[in-house]
């Protein structure tokens, strides 16, 4: 059975903002490389970081057992973390790039 606390809006956050982009903004965020090397830049981020914090042998951070899968990789951070991790970095992205092009729209209207 799937766990409701944490992984069910963790997998809901992720193809919300997959589907914002596919559907609503489309920005083609997805396609620019630059956009896949940031994402690698925040999971080389998030590993030391969250892994200190999740680590089981002292957690700073404590999470229900009933919460999420239990599938922890690498160094005890909970996969969900990566999933949250994806979504609001993701999101925070679409929305700039929508706010830049509106920007640029608003800009070409008045020149």
């Amino acid at each position: 059975m799937m766990p409701w606390g944490y992984t069910v809006p963790a997998v809901a956050a992720v193809l919300a903002v997959i589907a914002a982009e596919l559907f609503v903004v489309r920005t083609g965020l997805f396609r620019r490389g630059t956009y896949w090397v940031t994402m690698v830049i925040v999971v080389a981020f998030q590993i030391p970081v969250d892994g200190w914090l999740t680590k089981l042998s002292a957690p700073i951070v404590r999470y229900s057992p009933d919460g999420i899968t239990g599938w922890r990789f690498p160094w005890d951070i909970p996969v969900e973390d990566f999933l949250f991790g994806y979504a609001l970095v993701t999101a925070v992205l679409l929305l700039w790039e929508r706010g830049k092009s509106r920007k640029d729209s608003v800009g070409k209207d008045t020149a």
